[in-house]
C-alpha cells in the first residue's frame, strides 16, 4: 500500500487530534479503549488456539469462526495503538501514506468481516434445511475457499477508494478531528474534485451492505420457514438455537453500524465528540463481544475452551 502515487509529496502529514472537546479527559478515555482492545485480543485468541488444538471443532463451523476472530483481531489493532499513542503521548502525526493505507485496511477488514457473516448464515440454512448434504456443500476445503473469496472481494471493493483518494491534492490544513483515517475524516482534506470518489463510496456502502444483508435476511428467512414445519417443539427450539449466537453477532455488527452512518447523516446536532466516539466504539466493542456470544451460546465450543484455560492454569 505504500506504492500509492500522491499528488503531494509523500513526507506531508495529517494531524489526528482524538476526541475534539474531550482533550482534558484522553487518559481517561484511553482506559476502555485499551481494555476492551486487550479482552477482545485474548478472547479472539483463545478461540483460534482451542479451534486451532482440537480436532474435533475442525469443521466448517467453527473455520468460520476463526475467520471471524481474525478479522475481529485485525480491527481494532488497525486503530488501537495509533489512538493510545494520541491519548498518552500526543503523537498525532500520521504520513498521508499511512493514512490511506489504515483507511484501506479499515474497510477492507469491515468488508471481510461482512463477508463471513453471510457464509455463517448459508452454513445454518445448509445445516438445518439440508443437513443430509452439509458435508458435500459445506467441506473444510469450501469454507477455504469461500473465504479467499471474500478477501479477494475485499480487496477489490476497497482498493479503487483508496487509489481514488490518493490522486487527489490535499488541502493545506491537514488537521483530522478524529482518532482514526476513516473515509469520511479523510475526504474533507481533499481540495480537488471528489465526486467520483464519494459516487463509488456510495455505491460500496449499498451494494455491499444491501447484497449481504439481503443473503443473510435470505437464508434466515428460509430456516425460519423450515423450522416453523417441524412438528417437534424440541427439535424445534434445537434447531434455532444454532442460529441464536450467529444472530446476536449479526446484530452486534450491523445494528452499530447503522446507527452510526444515521448520526452521521441526519444527526447535525450531535456533538463532533459523540460521532467520534461512536464510530470507535463500533470497531472496538463487537471484536470484544463476539468470542463472549459464541463461548456463552455453544456448549461444543464452551467445554473445550474451559478445558484450554484449565490445562494453561496446570501448566
Amino acid at each position: 500500500m505504500a506504492g500509492f502515487n500522491f499528488t503531494n509529496s509523500d513526507a506531508s502529514t495529517f494531524m489526528l487530534m482524538g476526541i475534539p472537546g474531550l482533550e482534558a479527559a484522553h487518559i481517561w478515555i484511553s482506559i476502555p479503549f485499551f481494555t476492551f482492545y486487550i479482552i477482545s485480543l485474548l478472547g479472539n485468541v483463545t478461540l483460534l488456539s482451542v479451534v486451532g488444538k482440537e480436532q474435533t471443532l475442525q469443521k466448517p463451523m467453527y473455520l468460520l469462526l476463526c475467520i471471524l476472530a481474525l478479522t475481529d483481531i485485525a480491527t481494532p489493532t488497525f486503530v488501537t495503538p495509533k489512538a493510545l499513542s494520541i491519548f498518552w503521548f500526543n503523537l498525532k502525526g500520521i504520513t498521508v501514506a499511512g493514512c490511506l493505507t489504515q483507511m484501506f485496511f479499515l474497510h477492507m477488514v469491515s468488508v471481510m468481516h461482512s463477508s463471513t457473516l453471510v457464509t455463517m448464515a448459508f452454513d445454518r440454512y445448509v445445516a438445518i434445511c439440508n443437513p443430509l448434504r452439509y458435508g458435500t456443500i459445506l467441506s473444510n476445503a469450501q469454507i477455504a475457499k469461500l473465504g479467499l473469496a471474500g478477501l479477494i472481494r475485499a480487496v477489490l471493493f476497497i482498493l479503487p477508494l483508496s487509489l481514488l483518494l490518493s490522486q487527489q491534492p490535499f488541502c493545506a490544513n491537514r488537521i483530522i478531528f478524529h482518532t482514526q483515517c476513516e473515509y469520511r475524516a479523510v475526504v474533507r482534506m481533499v481540495c480537488g474534485d471528489i465526486t467520483v470518489s464519494r459516487i463509488y463510496g456510495l455505491w460500496l456502502m449499498f451494494v455491499i451492505n444491501g447484497f449481504d444483508l439481503t443473503l443473510i435476511a435470505l437464508s434466515y428467512g428460509l430456516i425460519i420457514r423450515a423450522v416453523l414445519r417441524i412438528s417437534s417443539k424440541n427439535t424445534n427450539r434445537k434447531a434455532l438455537n444454532t442460529c441464536t449466537a450467529h444472530i446476536c453477532v449479526m446484530l452486534t455488527y450491523y445494528a452499530p453500524g447503522f446507527f452510526s452512518i444515521l448520526t452521521h447523516h441526519f444527526g447535525q446536532g450531535i456533538a463532533p465528540h459523540v460521532h467520534i466516539i461512536l464510530t470507535d466504539l463500533y470497531l472496538l466493542i463487537p471484536p470484544m463481544l463476539n468470542p463472549i456470544i459464541y463461548g456463552v451460546k455453544t456448549k461444543e465450543l464452551r467445554d473445550k475452551v474451559g478445558k484450554y484455560i484449565c490445562q494453561k492454569m496446570i501448566t
